[in-house]
């Protein structure tokens, strides 16, 4: 019978830059996590191609195959984070009550607090935007 020994480009080329710069953090690192975890990512096989392309009789055949390995990787993009949403929307028909009732009674302490409130951008409760309806209807503002 007949084995096939897969030949492992990665490791031979990774073991090749270590021989080459023994002292490289950057290729020591790549070859640790390459043992580990027996691959790496499209971003550190780039970086170990343009390592191993500056070694003089590296084989050719070899970066041509470590260039295949790395075109046939996908290539992740971030997405953009997507724009914050206004964590509050001014309920509009409050603001025109509250300036009706202070064009009407510009001194009315109630309606100076809840604009206030509205200009501050702080939510008015139901009860509150209640309470400007039945002003705005006792003043027949509406």
């Amino acid at each position: 019978m007949e084995s096939h020994r897969k030949i492992d480009i990665v490791n031979s080329v990774l073991e090749d830059c270590i021989m080459a710069y023994p002292t490289s953090s950057f290729v020591i690192s790549l070859y640790k996590q390459y043992q580990q975890r027996g691959s790496l990512s499209k971003k550190q096989l780039q970086g170990l191609h343009s390592k191993a392309s500056q070694i003089q009789d590296m084989s050719v055949s070899k970066l041509g195959t470590l260039e295949a390995i790395i075109k046939r990787m996908p290539t992740r993009y971030k997405s953009d984070l997507p724009a914050p949403a206004p964590e509050f929307q001014k309920d509009p028909e409050a603001g025109y009550l509250i300036e009706a009732i202070l064009a009407k009674f510009p001194q009315h302490k109630r309606a100076l607090f809840l604009k206030s409130r509205y200009d501050h951008n702080e939510v008015l409760s139901s009860a509150e935007t209640a309470e400007l309806r039945k002003f705005a209807q006792v003043l027949k503002l509406k």
